[in-house]
């Protein structure tokens, strides 16, 4: 891509930075916490129309558990490229009452405009730029939005990865790390859930024929604690633990609930395999294990090193360095990342606050972002 041609790009998106801030500011002040169907749904409304009105063919998935996701087609082609988002968000409704959405100087302050309704805006432009005055067919740019990715994606993962099936390369509009650094691994995330089965006894006359589930769990708490490697990037957090009826009663029943995050895929196998062949100590409890790995990690595979590497080499010609790094949280970027789609998270906003009272974006870096994801988009389309 010529000098020029990047040229072209910033301007025309620095020449939108109005509609980029009403865009955000629109999309935050619909709240869309993803157990509100509702709420999403009416969220998911403006998307599309402002999709519509940008050029894009919009088809509404129909979700009966979760908010609609959105699909849209920027362009034509053949092949495609895949633009990943989502519309809900952690804050429930009325959130805004407490944090409203202002603008502080270069900083614009929401429930979910980092976390990602300025993400959203950023994959509107970018595709509209990229596509516009399209002569000959490439690539299409597809831009998926599910409406349940904080709670999981159970709902939109076939569809996220049969979308990505169809894609030579994803793009996943999620925040930026701090400095506007790229994602390049994520960690794979799993919950587990133990329960413990006792022997009820009264503690104080016949405590001998009992067999305690919390002292059982206690043991097996170890046993998951000695899994963890933070060495390798293996995590082990038990958050959750419940257990016993009154103090004088021998516990019959205890639970434990345990978030496990890894770096790669072996690591997910081998964690997982050592839990369950957890055994009780005391054979007369017994254990019941359920749960897993709900997202696999997204590993730094050569071929999201080759899109890092074409984003860089857009970002200088844009004028600026873009560094790499990795990310603690999950996203649907890995789920394609999963199926060897190369796939590069972290494109969205630079700002900070993610689930947090401060949330926000910088705004004199949305111009410039949308520029990034636009040309990234058009390397993709001419080099892959």
């Amino acid at each position: 891509m010529s000098s020029d041609e990047m040229s072209e790009l910033l301007a025309y998106c620095t020449s939108r930075l109005d509609w980029l801030v009403e865009t955000t500011t629109a999309l935050a002040s619909l709240e869309s916490p993803t157990p509100d169907k509702a709420a999403v749904d009416r969220c998911g409304r403006a998307v599309a129309a402002r999709m519509r009105a940008l050029g894009a063919a919009v088809d509404v998935l129909p979700s009966d558990t979760t908010g609609d996701h959105l699909r849209a087609v920027f362009g034509s082609g053949a092949g495609q490229m895949l633009l990943l988002g989502h519309i809900d968000t952690v804050w429930p409704v009325g959130q805004i009452e407490r944090m409203p959405i202002r603008r502080d100087g270069d900083r614009l302050y929401g429930p979910g405009v980092f976390d990602m309704k300025a993400g959203v805006a950023i994959g509107m432009l970018a595709a509209a730029a990229v596509t516009r005055g399209q002569v000959e067919p490439g690539r299409r740019v597809v831009m998926l939005l599910t409406a349940d990715e904080e709670r999981g994606s159970a709902a939109s993962r076939q569809l996220v990865e049969a979308e990505a099936r169809r894609s030579d390369a994803v793009c996943v509009l999620e925040p930026a790390l701090p400095g506007g650094a790229l994602k390049t691994r994520r960690k794979g995330a799993g919950e587990f859930e133990l329960v413990v089965r006792g022997v009820a006894a009264h503690a104080g006359l016949e405590p001998e024929k009992g067999a305690s589930a919390i002292s059982e769990l206690a043991a097996q708490i170890g046993a998951m604690d000695a899994l963890a490697d933070p060495a390798r990037g293996v995590t082990v957090n038990v958050g959750m633990v419940e257990g016993g009826s009154r103090p004088n009663v021998v516990a019959e029943h205890a639970r434990a609930v345990m978030d496990v995050r890894v770096q790669s895929a072996a690591d997910a196998d081998r964690v997982e395999a050592a839990v369950r062949t957890l055994r009780p100590r005391d054979r007369r409890t017994s254990l019941v294990l359920g749960g897993g790995f709900s997202r696999p990690p997204l590993e730094r595979t050569a071929g999201v090193a080759r899109l890092y590497g074409m984003a860089r080499e857009v970002a200088h010609a844009l004028g600026r360095d873009l560094e790499e790094g990795a990310a603690g949280g999950g996203s649907d970027g890995n789920f394609t990342a999963a199926l060897g789609v190369p796939t590069l998270d972290g494109l969205g906003a630079v700002g900070d606050g993610a689930h947090a009272l401060h949330e926000h974006v910088e705004v004199d870096q949305l111009p410039w972002r949308a520029a990034l994801v636009a040309g990234l988009l058009r390397r993709i389309d001419a080099h892959w």
